[in-house]
């Protein structure tokens, strides 16, 4: 491996992998070091719409999230493995001073008056991803570029100096520990799962006084959440917030009220004060490259694309 590997990246989730296949797509040979299956990942977990949710505005973020959009964009329209383009509508129940940050991100988006309890609502194309048959997708690209995805659980980050010049740091929420950064934390999101009754139209109202709220269709289910509770590191299932989420769910889209519940999630969002970290260090023998990607919250799949670009940027030096 130490003859064929130009970069190590460490780390199994939707930044890892996309991080992976825009590296190669420059030229580089690269191993994914996973640290659990994907069934136990959080990304698995995610409601996967692209929405920059708990996402404060940088110009930087903005570009990742536009260039995301249109990659998402452009796979929906290639049949995608788990990738829809979907209407949405946000429902704001206070009356903004204009268009949000990231609006220019979706090329779409429209505001008009709403009815109260809101004041706007919001119309724009939303991808929304399957979260199971995409990661299975996005190894196959990496397994078909000539790379590897290995189970491997690191306990430092400088273990892939080992077989790699350059190492990619994709470990989420395992990144405070990794890269002793304080600033990492968990955001705790439970969803549940019910069964479509029809619907095609995502719906979000984030002012929710009762908490956040979301309806996001797929195939065959309906994802409806949810919470974004910091510094929460419980996963177990809470019959009072599931039972919560489902009336608030029912209150925003009448026509979930008779769809069974199908199954819930629960899993840690990897959430950073002062947003993602995308930047590169010296480190390993030698002055090796150390490009770090995480921290991304509830937005992972909504920057993805364009992180990783950022990523293959640093990690090759260009």
């Amino acid at each position: 491996m130490t003859q064929t590997t130009d970069v190590v990246v460490i780390g199994g989730g939707v930044i890892g992998l996309t991080a992976a296949i825009a590296l190669q797509e420059r030229g580089a040979r690269v191993a994914v070091w996973a640290a659990d299956d994907p069934a136990d990942i959080v990304s698995t977990v995610a409601a996967a719409v692209w929405y920059p949710s708990h996402t404060d505005e940088d110009p930087r973020v903005l570009h990742w999230a536009r260039d995301t959009h249109a990659e998402l964009g452009r796979q929906a329209g290639g049949g995608v493995p788990g990738v829809v383009a979907r209407p949405t509508r946000m429902l704001l129940r206070h009356r903004p001073a204009g268009l949000p940050w990231w609006a220019d991100a979706t090329g779409d988006l429209v505001a008009e008056p709403a009815a109260a309890p809101y004041t706007t609502l919001l119309r724009f194309t939303a991808p929304t991803v399957e979260m199971t048959p995409y990661l299975a997708w996005l190894r196959e690209r990496v397994e078909a570029g000539g790379g590897r995805v290995l189970r491997r659980r690191v306990q430092r980050l400088a273990e892939g100096f080992d077989v790699a010049p350059t190492v990619v740091n994709a470990t989420g929420l395992a990144a405070g520990r990794l890269a002793a950064d304080p600033a990492v934390h968990p955001a705790r999101g439970h969803v549940l799962l019910v069964a479509n009754p029809g619907l095609t139209t995502s719906v979000r109202d984030e002012d929710d006084p009762a908490g956040i709220t979301y309806v996001h269709p797929r195939q065959h289910d309906v994802v409806l959440g949810g919470t974004y509770d910091l510094n929460a590191w419980d996963t177990r299932p809470d019959p009072e917030t599931a039972a919560a989420i489902r009336r608030r769910c029912i209150a925003l889209v009448p026509e979930l009220a008779a769809a069974p519940v199908l199954g819930e999630r629960i899993g840690l969002r990897p959430a950073r004060h002062g947003g993602p970290r995308v930047e590169i260090e010296a480190a390993g023998p030698g002055g090796g490259r150390l490009v770090h990607a995480y921290g991304h919250g509830g937005a992972g799949v909504t920057l993805s694309w364009g992180c990783a670009a950022e990523v293959a940027r640093l990690a090759l030096g260009d």
